[in-house]
């Protein structure tokens, strides 16, 4: 092994370390909100059961097909199909902005309940679930910048077969979100 070779798989271990260590944190964020949602669902004022609009449902739905054609569009790269792998992040892009349009339709749906997130008709269950998933949707906003990125980089001829270390990162990342908001969504479903 020569020394570029060995800088080099030292740096993509970084990357893939840096890469985790910032999920963790997120997941030490949420893991905390959500601590702190069970722990203040002994208020008086909490609101018992709050039933989640179909939108954010249908939101769960397309944020994992997201990263199934994710992790399709990878394995076009990685035989080497290029066009396949463009069409294929497309279509993440595309599940990714369903996804977020679905979860404003939920939060509509909310609205109309009359659960607010703050003023007199607010409640701290709703401000819980608000802030939760407004999180969430500040994180899927840095993936959707990624997987553009990503898009972008793909049609540039930076990412092809044997060079997609970057691809991989923002595959797991994209995971990675994928699990926290179906955690999330659960959580609410069946704790809120």
């Amino acid at each position: 092994m020569n020394t570029n070779d060995s800088i080099s798989t030292k740096t993509n271990r970084a990357k893939k370390m840096m890469l985790w260590f910032g999920m963790i944190s997120m997941s030490m964020t949420f893991a905390g909100l959500t601590s702190a949602y069970v722990v203040s669902s002994s208020r008086a004022d909490w609101i018992q059961q709050i039933e989640l609009p179909f939108a954010f449902t249908l939101s769960t739905l397309l944020i994992v097909l997201s990263s199934g054609s994710f992790y399709g569009a990878l394995r076009m790269l990685r035989e080497n199909k290029i066009k396949e792998t463009q069409l294929l992040l497309l279509v993440t892009l595309g599940l990714a902005l369903a996804f977020v349009y679905f979860q404003f339709q939920g939060f509509n749906g909310i609205i109309e309940k009359g659960y607010y997130f703050t003023g007199p008709e607010s409640s701290i269950t709703t401000s819980y679930l608000y802030v939760l998933v407004l999180l969430h949707l500040a994180h899927l906003t840095a993936g959707i910048v990624i997987v553009l990125n990503i898009l972008f980089k793909t049609l540039k001829g930076v990412y092809v077969q044997g060079n997609t270390l970057g691809f991989e990162l923002a595959l797991t990342f994209w995971h990675f979100l994928d699990i926290l908001w179906v955690y999330l969504f659960l959580f609410v479903s069946f704790y809120g």
